[in-house]
């Protein structure tokens, strides 16, 4: 009997592939310390509470306290939530991130009457205030807070909202000790015979694996997992979505995912443009999937086979050192200012490489006001992880730029523009390979797994934003989510999205199960459009060399106005379906490139 390759404990992994949390806290202690003096101050914020029409000195005392007070809590929610990820299974960490939890909802819960209450004084009041030179960082905040203004409800039920946000976090954190802690998966055999325990950080490889067996085993016992789990699992998505639905309703808008995009100030038009536009593109997609059937010299292509590459000579590991300098490499054409952050992150441990035990999985960029970003990976020694570093890393420049230029009250940009930097990496590095690798099959290589990125951030993101849309109305019209119509709806959607060539096995109309993203609602479009407006910036910077000012400005520009409006500003429109249109017709073009290189 093989002995079965295990994930490595975190004391295993090298310190300088770890990431450095003591530089959000230097220790437990720091933290214990920073958590006292937070929760006193929580504790005496309602003695601000009335004066706001006393004068407008008040109402700007209050704010500072507020935003004082909120980085505080951000921070120590935040550190909580970095260790907690390190290990899921560690009792203490868990702990740390419910009671940091709980002071986040404390913080809610004991400012819950300043909204109404600011929303209460006199427009004419507002306005005077935000004139002086002093409110200057807080005109945007004020000026979106009178927009919001009929979705505010009085200061007693928004502090009975704020009592429910644990409530409301449950079905998430639930999903999360499930998905992260609890399921485990079957060891099984690579192509060299070896057992290996599958896992979710290393099942895209498997899918990558030119053995079929291997693919197809994986495949299966992943969904098979999931499907153990199915009827858990739909009630833990059925009820975020009616959580979703109970805000929706109390803070009076038409449906979830109005009150969702109107927090961005998006018109419902973006979203249904956005799938339109797809919907019209579909037949190159279907185009897409024949070819890759016929590439891959297959009779029929099954669900197992849609990530395998179509050219066998890019199959070679890459360490984690290769990688890092061909994200370098590839990133360079952003300019040296924007390189300089990069090796900030790379200089000072900014990122946490290893799968381990426990570890949260897949990848994300994450930070606070008061630290710079942090990046988790699962690095897994393949072309996909370079993606994943440089996207990730597109995310940390974003988030360092606008902390490092913005007000903590305009430093958090929207969820809208979050992919347009990480989605920029990705097309800079692609652009960077297909010149690199002059032989035929290597530009194959690459343009396909262009073409993947963009089957999975436009294409599949887009069939998820659509499962989304209707798994909402159903709820909406007191229809129930069972595990049975959650699968029907979903297998439907992939019939239409991939059309006639790709075989529906069984065990895809279980992926829903396994999306964390659904517990974050009406969150995956955004994937979409942001990869449509990274391509058009991409263009431009090609065109301008002093483009790359603007973007750079762009993304310093945070949270301090709309989404729409700072894109405008670098000649992005995407309330018109233009830069979703040219993605997609790019697409086409480069399905018919793909084609003549096979």
């Amino acid at each position: 009997m093989k002995e079965v390759a295990k994930l490595p404990v975190r004391n295993d992994v090298p310190a300088h592939l770890r990431w450095k949390t003591e530089d959000i806290f230097a220790d437990f202690k720091s933290w214990e310390k920073t958590f006292s003096a937070t929760q006193s101050k929580i504790n005496i914020f309602s003695q601000f509470q009335g004066s706001l029409s006393g004068s407008i000195d008040n109402l700007y005392k209050t704010l500072n306290f507020y935003t004082g007070t909120a980085q505080a809590v951000e921070k120590l929610f935040f550190f909580a939530h970095l260790k907690k990820d390190e290990d899921n299974g560690n009792s203490e960490y868990q702990g740390m991130l419910d009671r940091a939890q709980g002071l986040l909802i404390k913080f809610e819960t004991e400012s819950a009457w300043l909204i109404p209450e600011i929303l209460s004084l006199p427009s004419a009041y507002l306005k005077q205030a935000s004139s002086q030179k002093r409110f200057a960082d807080y005109r945007h905040f004020l000026g979106n807070l009178l927009r919001k203004k009929s979705h505010v409800l009085t200061s007693q039920e928004e502090k009975i909202l704020a009592l429910s946000g644990d409530m409301a976090q449950a079905p998430r954190y639930i999903f999360s000790m499930i998905n992260d802690a609890d399921i485990k998966f079957p060891a099984i055999a690579d192509d060299k015979g070896r057992k290996v325990e599958l896992t979710k950080g290393n099942y895209i490889k498997f899918m990558e694996n030119r053995d079929r067996k291997v693919r197809k085993k994986a495949f299966t016992q992943l969904y098979k997992t999931y499907r153990q789990q199915k009827n858990t699992i739909a009630s833990t998505l059925s009820f975020s979505v009616k959580k979703d639905l109970f805000f929706a309703q109390t803070r009076q808008y038409s449906s979830s995912l109005e009150m969702a995009l109107f927090e961005d100030n998006i018109p419902l038009s973006v979203y249904d443009n956005l799938i339109d536009s797809v919907h019209q593109y579909l037949p190159s997609l279907h185009q897409y999937i024949d070819i890759k059937k016929q590439a891959l010299g297959q009779k029929k292509l099954h669900a197992y086979d849609l990530y395998v590459p179509l050219a066998e000579e890019m199959q070679d590991a890459y360490s984690y050192p290769q990688a890092i300098k061909t994200v370098k490499d590839g990133l360079s054409a952003l300019g040296t200012d924007y390189m300089s952050i990069i090796e900030l992150a790379l200089d000072n441990r900014w990122i946490d490489v290893a799968e381990t035990k426990n570890k949260t999985s897949g990848a994300y960029s994450w930070g606070c006001y008061s630290c710079h970003p942090f990046i988790l990976l699962n690095y897994q020694n393949n072309l996909d992880s370079i993606f994943t570093i440089a996207h990730e890393l597109g995310h940390s420049v974003h988030s360092y730029l606008s902390n490092q230029r913005q007000p903590y009250i305009n430093s958090a940009y929207s969820i809208f523009l979050a992919e347009i930097a990480s989605t920029l990496n990705e097309i800079k590095l692609t652009e960077h390979l297909l010149n690199h690798y002059r032989q035929p099959k290597k530009k194959l290589y690459i343009l396909n797994h262009y073409l993947e990125q963009f089957r999975n951030t436009v294409f599949r993101q887009t069939m998820f934003a659509e499962f989304e849309k209707q798994i909402h109305q159903m709820v909406q019209t007191q229809q129930p989510l069972t595990y049975q119509n959650l699968s029907d709806i979903y297998s439907a959607l992939n019939k239409k999205y991939y059309g006639p060539h790709l075989v529906m096995d069984q065990g895809l109309e279980m992926e829903w199960a396994r999306i964390p993203h659904f517990y974050n609602s009406f969150y995956v479009y955004k994937y979409a459009t942001g990869f449509c407006a990274a391509s058009a910036i991409s263009q431009q910077i090609k065109q301008d060399g002093a483009y790359l000012k603007q973007y750079l400005d762009f993304l310093a520009s945070g949270g301090s106005d709309y989404p729409i409006v700072l894109l405008k500003k670098i000649g992005i429109d995407m309330t018109q379906p233009q830069p979703v249109n040219l993605a997609l017709k790019q697409f086409s073009k480069l399905v018919g490139q793909l084609e003549n290189l096979i």
